[in-house]
């Protein structure tokens, strides 16, 4: 999919009080950053912010770090929160393979991937958000009971998440195939992909899951 370029979307990234610029020297200080001792839960590609906020303003009492590469879609998250001031919200701009380099070793308590990015070709199947690859980085920061939720649209990317997370040695808590026609659906909030894609009628996969303990 290519995103449309946002004029001077950089500029206000690198101003925004709710970016944090720095991110590396963050590592093992995030409840500094918040000035509590709150969890800390994380959504990789959060695109526009829809998600990640309805999240913070719902649970006050946890701490939010959205991460997202494209500037042209944080700088949209940037006006919402600028209008907002959720006080336990904060992005960064990146890209998720340095995750390890800005979260320590179980700094993470719960982690949220939403309709990531399939890289469709094989030879970039490493680069999927759900890859082996990227479940080792994500075990190296979670807490000892934290777990991830990801959802897509995209039946290829699903199954092969649900594979990966098996040969990761990750155990499955649950996964349905249809969740807005399933037992797990009350709770849930949506994204703006995923809004969009269930009026079209997809189905939309979520696993959630964790790593052996």
């Amino acid at each position: 999919m290519r995103l449309r370029n946002v004029k001077g979307s950089r500029e206000t990234i690198a101003v925004s009080e709710f970016v944090v610029q720095d991110e590396k020297s963050m590592k093992g200080k995030w409840k500094e950053k918040f000035g509590n001792d709150n969890p800390i839960n994380i959504e990789i590609g959060m695109g526009k912010g829809r998600f990640i906020m309805d999240l913070a303003r719902l649970n006050p009492d946890i701490n939010y770090v959205g991460v997202e590469k494209f500037s042209s879609v944080l700088v949209r998250a940037i006006e919402k929160q600028t209008e907002e001031k959720l006080p336990n919200l904060c992005f960064i701009r990146m890209e998720a393979e340095n995750i390890e380099d800005v979260f320590e070793k179980e700094e993470v308590d719960y982690i949220y991937l939403n309709f990531s990015d399939p890289w469709p070709k094989d030879r970039h199947a490493k680069r999927r958000l759900t890859s082996v690859q990227f479940l080792k980085r994500y075990e190296n920061i979670l807490a000892k009971d934290g777990g991830i939720t990801f959802k897509t649209d995209n039946r290829p990317l699903f199954d092969f998440s649900l594979e990966q997370i098996k040969e990761a040695d990750w155990i499955i808590d649950n996964h349905t195939f249809d969740l807005h026609n399933s037992q797990y659906v009350e709770g849930n909030i949506m994204t703006e992909y995923e809004e969009k894609f269930s009026k079209m009628g997809n189905p939309i996969c979520r696993v959630v899951c964790h790593p052996k303990r």
